[in-house]
């Protein structure tokens, strides 16, 4: 359905309004049907913890031999993808709303389990722009993901899995478009965590590169081989499950959302769910599903909406939500482009 069709007597206003309404009606149906959903507050604190200590459990079965290294990079990656819908959440205040330590105290964890990121308080400010300006040029957010790039252009997955080395690259864009951008602003509300990330990360690349075609005529010194130790365990349980999610992350969040003739929240989002996303939505917690939901009902926790998502799915594309719209990637996520 598009919203052309001379057929659709719905204004745009009036389809929004029908699909918030709808989305709205499921949730209670489903607050009513299960009375747990009331201690919204300890439901996000006890995911936190155990997507926490399942971080931390992995990367001691990885020390211990338990499990491989390959097994510990996937666990964790699945695991921080959780965190990452926390810190959405707890941007959104979600999580104790009325008690800023036990609020701060999940911001501050969320964070750290996902280092490769700006601090969740300097996020919040970029966040509550990108619901204003959605597929405009001044949606800070999704363009440092690569939202409005061509596939064609390197560039593209340059910003989609270096967040860094991406922003660096296209400051002069985005400080253009942007009022007030600052690229150094950025990062400094990336310290220290996303310092000693890409830090860590860039040591590890290059070490492993540089051993690869001449280790074997290179003698390390004993104080380094220990520092690289530490490095590639970092690797292992924090850096490399980071890396996937957050690569994960940004190739769906920047495909899902549209760029460029954007005029309401119809247009702001698609439903992308293709079967080959799965692997994808591992990493991202299913996002290319379910955060459209987000865009037309900001206050609900990321398990409602996982709850919600077959009663939404319908009203949102019975009203003009695309879905699986693949033609995103051939025109640098152009709303009008079908």
């Amino acid at each position: 359905m598009k919203l052309s069709d001379p057929s659709v007597a719905l204004s745009v206003e009036q389809r929004i309004a029908h699909i918030v309404t709808t989305i709205k009606a499921e949730e209670q149906r489903l607050r009513a049907k299960y009375s747990i959903l009331q201690y919204q507050d300890w439901i996000g604190f006890a995911i936190m913890l155990l997507s926490l200590g399942g971080m931390i459990g992995g990367g001691y079965l990885y020390y211990t031999d338990v499990i491989p290294a390959w097994f510990c990079i996937v666990s964790a990656a699945v695991f921080a993808s959780l965190s990452h819908e926390l810190e959405h959440d707890l941007i959104h205040r979600q999580y104790f709303r009325k008690n800023k330590f036990m609020h701060n105290l999940m911001m501050l964890v969320v964070w750290v389990m996902r280092p490769n990121t700006v601090s969740p308080w300097y996020r919040r400010g970029m966040h509550f722009l990108h619901h204003k300006v959605s597929g405009t040029e001044k949606d800070l957010e999704e363009r440092l993901v690569g939202n409005g790039i061509a596939y064609g252009f390197l560039m593209r997955y340059l910003v989609m899995f270096d967040g860094l080395l991406g922003m660096l690259a296209r400051r002069t864009a985005l400080k253009k478009d942007i009022t007030n951008f600052s690229a150094l602003e950025v990062i400094n509300a990336a310290f220290p965590l996303a310092i000693l990330y890409f830090g860590g990360w860039y040591v590890f690349l290059l070490f492993h590169g540089y051993d690869a075609i001449w280790g074997a005529a290179t003698v390390y010194p004993e104080w380094f081989m220990q520092s690289m130790n530490i490095v590639d365990f970092l690797v292992v349980v924090l850096i490399a499950p980071n890396f996937i999610r957050s690569a994960s992350l940004n190739f769906v969040t920047s495909a899902m959302h549209y760029y460029g003739g954007v005029n309401n929240l119809i247009q702001q989002t698609q439903i992308l769910k293709p079967w080959f996303f799965a692997p994808l939505h591992l990493f991202c917690f299913n996002f290319g599903s379910t955060h459209a939901i987000h865009h037309f009902v900001v206050g609900q926790p990321f398990y409602i909406r996982q709850m919600v998502a077959k009663a939404a799915h319908k009203v949102m594309v019975e009203n003009g939500v695309k879905f699986n719209d693949l033609g995103t990637f051939f025109n640098a996520n152009r709303w009008e482009h079908a």
